[in-house]
Parts: structure tokens; C-alpha cells; sequence
């Protein structure tokens, strides 16, 4: 017979497969506190997060490490792509996807805004080749683009929902799934995407450096946000080496803290 704890015990777990901004972190060439450091946990490779669910491993963004993302976690293969945006730090890595359609037995599904499809056939204008198309399974990315739906989207065992967020100029997705909601890249929360946001229980979000960015929170916008939707806990991510985990986590408050690399969350 299965007890109450077993059966309310979280089903799902979201992995952070990189927490650092476009350079990455140590950034080349910098000979800050946080690039020099030896802590493991101030070594940012560039934003993604995996999240296991009962059925299947859905990927958010191809990051230009994912082939290293991958391996440190031992990660085989991802049943379905979640895009952010198409910037580089984002999309380059799609080429490392193509080894997954020899375990899925046919094309990796991708949910994408149009632009970033459009983005992503010119940049890997190869694997859209006829010719190319058939070449067996691991030769180029064998993908399927889909969209996203409102309310929501089922994508394999889940339904998630798409939140529409502001990076600067560019329009972007942030995504949640049941009480977890993950929103990286973002400078702005349109009005209409708070309801979206409403009682979320777990909170990952942009918090780039504690100066003002153009396109991403700092700290304190960030912490403004938490302050509002006032979720049990919050992980901050895409991280730059200005954000020094040593020093500006005694500005932090209960609940909040800053993700590493590798780190583990269950919802």
C-alpha cells in the first residue's frame, strides 16, 4: 500500500545544466575574484536547465557547452527541445543534438517562437538540406519544429505553459510547468504575463549582475519580482562574474539563493 509521503513526493526534477551569461564564467581574459576563483560553484557554463519528468528529459535551449552539459550529468539523450530565444548562447549548440534521433527513432521535436525557427534554419541551413535529410541518424540534426499553444502546450508527459517576457528589445519565453516557472533572460515582466506567474511555488530567474542591465534584471530588479510573486523559493541564474555568490549572497533573503552549475531541484 502506498503511504501519503510516497505518494506527495515530487515526481519531477529540474537540473541546472549551466547558471553563467553569454561568456560563460571564467570569462577569457578576466582576472576578477570570481574568474580566478577555484570554487567549483563559480564556474558558469552558459545557461540551460534539463527537466526529468516520469516519462521523458525535456531540454530548455542548446547551449554552446550542451555536449559538456551532457556529459558531466550523464545525460543520453533529451526527448524534446524548449527554446527561449535564438541568441547564440542559446541555439549554438543544436548541432550536439544530433545524436538524439538515434534514440528516438525518428526527429527530436523543437517548440520555438517563428523567429527563432527562422534563426535556426539559416544558422544550420545544412541540416535542412534535402539531400542532407537523409543521411542516416547522428549526421546532422534530424529536428521537427512545433508550436506553442495557449493556454498551454502538452509537450510529451507535461503541459507546459509559455510566459512572454521582455529581454530589451527582444521578445522571449519563459516557461512553467505546474508551481515551477523558469524565466532566464528577461528585463521585463509584461503585465500580462504576471497572472501567468501566480502562485508559483518555485522561482528561477534572471539576476545577471547587481549593477542595471539593459537587457536583464540586476539583483535588486530580481529581488523585486520575488518580493512580489513571493514564491517559496528562488534560484537566480545567468549569472556573470560580477555576481559574486560570496559577497552578494549576504544581500539575499530567506528563500532566495543563487543556482550553480549541477545543481538539483525537485518540484
Amino acid at each position: 500500500m502506498t503511504s501519503a509521503t510516497t505518494a506527495e513526493r515530487p515526481t519531477r526534477e529540474l537540473v541546472f545544466l549551466g547558471t553563467g551569461t553569454s561568456t560563460g564564467v571564467p570569462v577569457i581574459g578576466c582576472g576578477c575574484e570570481v574568474c580566478q576563483s577555484e570554487n567549483p560553484r563559480f564556474h558558469r557554463l552558459r545557461a540551460s536547465v534539463l527537466i526529468k519528468t516520469p516519462a521523458a528529459r525535456i531540454l530548455v535551449d542548446t547551449t554552446p557547452d550542451l555536449r559538456q552539459q551532457f556529459l558531466r550529468e550523464r545525460v543520453p539523450f533529451a526527448h524534446a527541445v524548449l527554446f527561449t530565444h535564438h541568441h547564440a548562447d542559446h541555439v549554438f549548440g543544436l548541432d550536439d543534438v544530433r545524436t538524439f534521433s538515434r534514440h528516438l527513432g525518428g526527429p527530436l521535436p523543437i517548440y520555438c517562437m517563428p523567429d527563432t525557427e527562422a534563426f535556426i534554419r539559416r544558422a544550420f541551413a545544412y541540416a535542412f538540406d534535402d539531400e542532407v535529410k537523409a543521411y542516416p541518424a547522428g549526421g546532422v540534426p534530424k529536428i521537427e519544429f512545433r508550436r506553442f499553444e495557449h493556454p498551454s502546450t502538452r509537450v510529451l508527459d507535461q503541459d507546459v505553459v509559455s510566459i512572454p517576457l521582455e529581454h530589451g528589445r527582444y521578445d522571449v519565453l519563459g516557461f512553467r510547468i505546474g508551481p515551477l516557472a523558469y524565466c532566464t533572460d528577461v528585463s521585463g515582466i509584461p503585465g500580462s504575463s504576471w497572472p501567468l506567474l501566480e502562485g508559483v511555488e518555485t522561482l528561477i530567474l534572471d539576476a545577471l549582475r547587481p549593477q542595471p542591465h539593459p537587457t536583464h534584471f540586476s539583483l535588486d530588479e530580481a529581488l523585486a519580482v520575488v518580493a512580489r510573486l513571493r514564491p517559496r523559493r528562488t534560484y537566480l541564474t545567468h549569472l556573470s562574474c560580477q555576481m559574486n555568490p560570496t559577497v552578494d549572497g549576504a544581500r539575499l533573503p530567506a528563500g532566495v539563493s543563487f543556482a550553480y552549475d549541477g545543481l538539483r531541484v525537485e518540484f
